[in-house]
């Protein structure tokens, strides 16, 4: 039980954290392209995740642990960062965090897939309410979408879901935070030919509000946010510890209007409650 508790509260703390990713990543592609956003945040938390598994002289993963690293590092460091970037130039961050909510759900899925779990079948119950929940908030609010902007999220969803279920039975073995430093050195290479070829011309041109959502995606979301992550779905559960996010979009919202000044719907009240009382419905019966 404690540390089932110890697990909720992780994820819940990590959720509080992703919850600016979307916010922060709108701030950081007004001025930088969204291949540099993916590219440059990954480099600079693979790098602090060097110095972490260096200082605490962490030993190195085994080779059979190379290809779920692989698939962590498509699925959290290359794959939702690049596609939730390009999306973003087609639609709002309020309209593209409600995508989050399908997210619990692609967890879920990928949980019983890569991470042997077996939730009841009440648990499918209460995650695809809240999913539906937060799906009829987004399709009731409407604003701020194109196709191609939600299709590229769905696939983003997709991919992180994967990305985090991979991540999370393998951090059974090697730990959170390890996990997702292993991850962020083994696409070290590409990211940073990446960010080298896709540099702003004039760096002069980039405003300080794209250098803070900058800054925040590449510490916050792409390695501190992975910490509290990992541990909470390694050791609450994949699926139900999942759930959390159906909390993330609304965080999200608050965080899109108060920094930038996006239109927040009253509807987002009457949804959040449905999703907290989804979320604590999955938690009972994960």
């Amino acid at each position: 039980m404690e540390r089932t508790t110890a697990g909720w509260g992780s994820g819940l703390l990590a959720v509080i954290i992703f919850s600016g990713s979307l916010p922060a990543t709108r701030l950081a592609v007004a001025d930088f392209t969204p291949l540099f956003v993916t590219s440059g945040r990954a480099v600079i938390a693979a790098l602090l995740g060097a110095v972490f598994l260096m200082a605490l002289r962490q030993a190195r993963p085994a080779r059979s642990d190379l290809l779920p690293l692989g698939i962590v590092s498509i699925g959290v460091v290359l794959g939702f960062p690049l596609l939730t970037g390009f999306a973003l130039q087609h639609i709002t961050a309020a309209h593209s965090v409600v995508f989050v909510g399908l997210l619990p759900l692609s967890t879920a899925i990928f949980g019983v897939l890569r991470g042997g779990e077996r939730p009841k079948p009440a648990f499918w119950f209460f995650s695809t309410i809240g999913a539906a929940a937060v799906a009829g908030f987004a399709l009731y609010n409407g604003g701020g979408g194109s196709l191609t902007g939600d299709l590229l999220m769905v696939a983003s969803i997709v991919l992180c879901g994967l990305g985090y279920a991979e991540g999370a039975a393998l951090s059974r073995r090697l730990g959170g935070w390890q996990v997702i430093s292993w991850a962020l050195l083994l696409s070290l290479p590409v990211m940073t030919v990446i960010a080298l070829g896709t540099m702003p011309a004039n760096w002069a041109d980039i405003g300080w509000r794209a250098w803070s959502g900058f800054a925040y995606v590449s510490v916050f979301s792409m390695m501190l946010g992975f910490v509290f992550w990992y541990r909470g779905l390694a050791i609450g559960g994949i699926a139900g510890v999942g759930q959390l996010q159906l909390l993330q979009p609304f965080f999200g919202l608050l965080l899109a209007g108060v920094v930038l000044g996006e239109p927040v719907a009253w509807t987002m009240i009457a949804s959040t409650v449905i999703v907290i009382l989804c979320v604590a419905g999955a938690k009972r019966f994960s």
